[in-house]
């Protein structure tokens, strides 16, 4: 069968389960909308938060970066996966143990504060969209290339999608769909990156062959670095970024990570505190199995592109190059006129332009595998940037209906009321959402990198210093928001909107990237709030000693010591 077949029937089937288990189960109550009622169980939890976690920038953009970037696409490896520890072990429990679903309903509980909850529901809001730019951006790629049709039309489609899912089911939906997304992201994944390891080294454990040998005895890595050194790029396992760029990216992601409200909510949809921890348990071993994966996507994905495209005669390019070109994320121009694709480093002597975004989607018919497993791919990035858009989109109505107006505008809302204002808020989120995903301000994973800068420098200090200071005040909270966030918009925008020209290392403070400024940005939010804090009123003593109860394991102080 042909993979437009196929991508019909694979697809197909699983929008059928997806939203079928959304009609199966549609929230009745806010509750069951905002947190699934609090009754899903550590293992589906799991399942359903690595969903969450691994968004289209996981799937299909990081293994792309690695393969454009090599070593250097390492930051968003260890920046992704070592944030969630971050999250797991230092914030997931203690904002269980405080009972608040929403980051604004802490702030605003923490912090005594209106103003700060409010402050705290606009960076949700700014954070969410941002990054759920970014999953449109992606459901837009995978529908172009395999509906053939134009990415404009895709984001429109993932739209529809995601709205009847998100806006009918709420929380309880969307968590049951996300284990069936899981499901159907990580197989879609593995099967491709088996198949091609065992083709190139004859390991089909793809961490393995990474580091195996091809079959004329040279190292795969070795022939990489080759290659692309003989083109005019830095070797594969070489860094090109400056030591500073590459921590303080990892810094952002890893902290920006830990602040992300879409993956702090999945902890209250557990019924105790336990469940919260065995489940953030379950999803560092699901989310593990595709971060692992993903250098050895991106080096086999870079090998067979470089094999099967430079230097080859143009008027005979392998039909997965013609399929690309229909989409317009992959542009050959035979600039000298010698009838052959030149793939170099000089923008002005390239003649080979593609988007880092399509790697691990084109991987498949590079290699040439089976139709089937090109289709199950296409349906494996859809799962990731739907699940992850939903889990989104549910922050957005729920900072707009819960924590705006029922906690701020409207304390009198009626549980029904509020309901309809969540959902209405979704459907609004959704069809902006789809205009940036139609007018995105990068590729999904730099959207991304922003989105996670603005975590870092708006929530994360506030949440910390929210759990183990006493002596953290609203006053302190609401200035390091605003500055930590202020400062981190402001450096990304001039330098990737305003003044694109003067993004160069030299440039940058520090040489620190618009990616790793989020660092920078939480830095200033700690001083700030640290300082602010010191100058003004300390926190009622009832606050202080809410701050000290978070801490303490339930049970504790129960046990007598007998001599």
């Amino acid at each position: 069968m042909e993979i437009l077949t196929w991508t019909y029937i694979i697809v197909g089937l699983t929008f059928a389960l997806y939203i079928g288990i959304a009609i199966w189960s549609r929230a009745g109550s806010t509750k069951e909308f905002y947190v699934a009622g609090g009754g899903v169980s550590p293992l589906a939890n799991g399942m359903a938060t690595a969903a969450d976690w691994m968004s289209a920038a996981s799937f299909i953009s990081m293994a792309g970066l690695i393969s454009f970037m090599g070593y250097d696409g390492s930051v968003y490896l260890m920046g992704w996966t070592g944030g969630y520890v971050l999250l797991a072990l230092l914030l997931a429990p203690y904002l269980r143990k405080f009972g608040k679903f929403t980051v604004p309903d802490f702030v605003g509980d923490r912090y005594y504060s209106k103003t700060a909850r409010l402050v705290a529901v606009i960076c949700a809001i700014f954070i969410s969209f941002t990054y759920v730019a970014g999953q449109m951006r992606g459901v837009g790629i995978v529908f172009s290339r395999f509906l053939e049709v134009q990415i404009e039309t895709g984001v429109i489609i993932g739209m529809v999608i995601v709205l009847f899912y998100a806006v009918l089911g709420g929380m309880k939906g969307i968590t049951y769909t996300q284990v069936a997304q899981y499901c159907v992201l990580i197989f879609a994944y593995m099967v491709p990156a088996v198949f091609i390891s065992l083709m190139l080294t004859d390991n089909p454990v793809p961490q393995i062959g990474l580091g195996g040998t091809l079959e004329d005895g040279t190292y795969l890595l070795d022939k990489l670095d080759g290659l692309l050194t003989d083109l005019g790029f830095s070797a594969y396992t070489n860094g090109s970024k400056a030591t500073i760029d590459v921590f303080f990216i990892t810094a952002a992601l890893m902290v920006g990570t830990a602040g992300l409200p879409h993956v702090i909510v999945r902890f209250f949809t557990v019924p105790k505190v336990k469940d919260a921890r065995m489940s953030a348990g379950y999803a560092l071993v699901f989310i593990a199995i595709l971060y692992i994966t993903a250098p050895a996507v991106g080096a086999f994905g870079m090998y067979n592109m470089l094999n099967t495209t430079v230097n080859k005669p143009i008027a005979s390019m392998p039909q997965w190059v013609s399929n690309w070109q229909k989409t317009d994320l992959i542009k050959i121009e035979d600039k000298n006129n010698d009838g052959r694709v030149q793939y170099v480093k000089d923008p002005a002597a390239n003649e080979l332009v593609i988007d880092k975004d399509i790697m691990v989607l084109a991987n498949p018919e590079i290699a040439r595998l089976p139709n089937w497993v090109i289709a199950l791919v296409a349906a494996g990035g859809l799962a990731a940037a739907l699940s992850t858009a939903a889990g989104l989109l549910l922050v957005i109505s729920t900072s707009i209906a819960h924590d705006l107006l029922k906690k701020s505008v409207m304390p009198d809302i009626t549980e029904k009321k509020e309901l309809i204002a969540a959902r209405i808020a979704a459907t609004l989120a959704v069809v902006i959402a789809g205009y940036f995903g139609i007018n995105p301000p990068g590729f999904v994973a730099e959207v991304v990198a922003f989105a996670f800068g603005l975590a870092a420098a708006s929530f994360f200090p506030v949440i910390i210093m929210g759990i183990f200071s006493t002596r953290m005040n609203k006053q302190g909270a609401i200035w390091g928001m605003v500055v930590g966030l202020l400062f981190t918009i402001g450096y990304i925008s001039y330098f990737k909107f305003i003044n694109p020209e003067m993004s160069k290392p030299e440039n940058w403070f520090l040489h620190i990237s618009p990616e790793g400024i989020g660092t920078v940005g939480m830095i200033l939010n700690f001083i700030v709030s640290f300082v602010v804090s010191r100058f003004t009123p300390a926190p009622p003593a009832h606050i202080q000693e809410l701050v000290e109860d978070i801490r303490i394991p339930r049970g504790a102080g129960t046990a007598t010591v007998h001599h």
